[in-house]
C-alpha cells in the first residue's frame, strides 16, 4: 500500500512506541510485505532467520524486534512486537469504512457497465466500461476492475487475507495481520459464480487480462494470475503464488502458496501443486509430476497384484 503523502519516521516511532536507529530523516511512502517492498516502504521482521533478507531488501524502514547494525541508507524501528506495530500502522492509514448503501458514493463505474440487483460495491472501487456484474456480487473497498469484465452471481472480490500470527501464551491464540492490499482484475476477464478472490495483505492480488474462471474458485492473498489462463471449477490457489500466462488448471487442482507455475503449463484435475513447476508441460498427480511419467507409474501400480502372484508361485 502506498500512502497518500509521505510519513516522517520520527512520527512513526512516536506512533508505534519504537526506538529509532539509522537515518532519522527518512520519509516513508508505503507499507509492504518483504516480497513486495520497494524503496520508501516500511516492512517488518520478527524472526531472526529472516533478519538478513529483510535488512537487505528494498525496504527503507524496517520494524525489527532486536537491536542490530543498521544498513546504510535505512532506518530501523526497534519494537518488542513488530507484528503489532505493523498492524497499528495499517489500521491507521487504511481504516475500516462502513457502507450505508449498496453502492458507495466514492465508487467509480464506467459507461455501459450493468450492475444487477443485490450487488454491493465498496468504497473507492473502480469498475471499467461495459462490465456485467451479476446479482449478489460483493466487491470490497479499493478493488479495481477493468473493461469488459463479467462477474457471476455470488462472487466475492477483495475479502481479507488469511494471515495470522500464533500467540501460544494467549487463550485467543491467533492475531490477524490486517489487509491493506487490493484486488486488480484486468480487461476481458470472466469470473464464475461463487468464487472468492482475496486482497493482498499489503500488495495486490492480480487477475490478468483475458483469464477465465469457472465457478467455486478461490484465489489467495497476493497471488498473481497471468493473462489468458483457464481455471475449471473448485481450483484453489494459495497466497502469493505466481501463475504465468496461458496456464490451464482443471477441476479441483490445489496450488500451494509461494510458488510459480510456468507459462503454458496444464495441470489435470484433482492434482496438487506443492512446489514450482516449469511451463509448457502437462502435469498430473499429488504432488504433480509430468503426466506421462505419472501415468506409467499408475500402470505399474495396477500390476502389483499380478506381479505379487507371480513372485508367490
Amino acid at each position: 500500500m502506498k500512502f497518500e503523502q509521505g510519513v516522517p519516521v520520527q512520527w512513526l516511532a512516536e506512533f508505534t512506541g519504537a526506538t529509532l536507529k539509522g537515518d532519522k530523516e527518512q520519509i516513508a511512502t508505503g507499507i509492504n510485505e518483504i516480497h513486495k517492498v520497494t524503496k520508501g516502504d516500511i516492512s517488518f521482521v520478527d524472526f531472526e532467520k529472516y533478519y538478513n533478507a529483510c535488512l537487505n531488501s528494498a525496504a527503507t524502514i524496517i520494524i525489527i524486534n532486536k537491536e542490530v547494525d543498521c544498513p546504510e541508507g535505512k532506518t530501523l524501528l526497534i519494537h518488542n512486537d513488530p507484528f503489532s506495530a505493523y498492524v497499528k500502522i495499517v489500521k491507521h492509514f487504511r481504516p475500516f469504512e462502513p457502507l450505508n448503501k449498496n453502492i458507495s458514493d466514492s465508487a467509480q463505474i464506467g459507461e455501459g457497465t450493468v450492475i444487477q440487483p443485490g450487488v454491493v460495491i465498496g468504497n473507492h472501487v473502480k469498475i471499467g466500461k461495459n462490465c456485467l456484474i451479476h446479482p449478489n456480487v460483493v466487491i470490497y473497498d479499493h478493488s479495481i476492475i477493468g473493461d469488459n469484465v463479467i462477474i457471476h452471481a455470488g462472487t466475492i472480490i477483495g475479502a481479507d487475507a488469511f494471515y495470522f500470527k500464533r500467540r501460544k501464551e494467549r487463550a485467543a491464540q491467533y492475531d490477524k495481520l490486517e489487509s491493506c492490499g487490493r484486488v486488480i482484475i484486468e480487461d476481458n476477464v470472466e469470473i464464475g459464480a461463487c468464487c472468492t478472490i482475496d486482497k493482498g495483505v499489503s500488495g495486490d492480488t492480480i487477475i490478468g487480462m483475458g483469464t477465465k474462471f469457472d465457478n467455486h474458485i478461490h484465489i489467495g492473498h497476493g497471488a498473481v494470475i497471468g493473462k489468458n489462463c483457464l481455471f475449471a471449477a473448485q481450483v484453489g490457489v494459495g497466497g502469493k503464488a505466481i501463475i504465468e500466462d496461458e496456464v490451464i488448471l482443471w477441476g479441483q487442482v490445489g496450488v500451494s502458496k509461494d510458488l510459480r507455475i510456468g507459462k503454458g503449463a496444464i495441470v489435470y484435475a484433482q492434482s496438487g501443486v506443492a512446489s514450482s513447476i516449469e511451463g509448457g508441460k502437462v502435469y498430473f498427480g499429488s504432488p504433480v509430476e509430468e503426466a506421462k511419467t505419472k501415468m506409467k507409474e499408475l500402470n505399474w501400480v495396477k500390476r502389483i497384484p499380478e506381479l505379487w502372484e507371480k513372485v508367490m508361485k
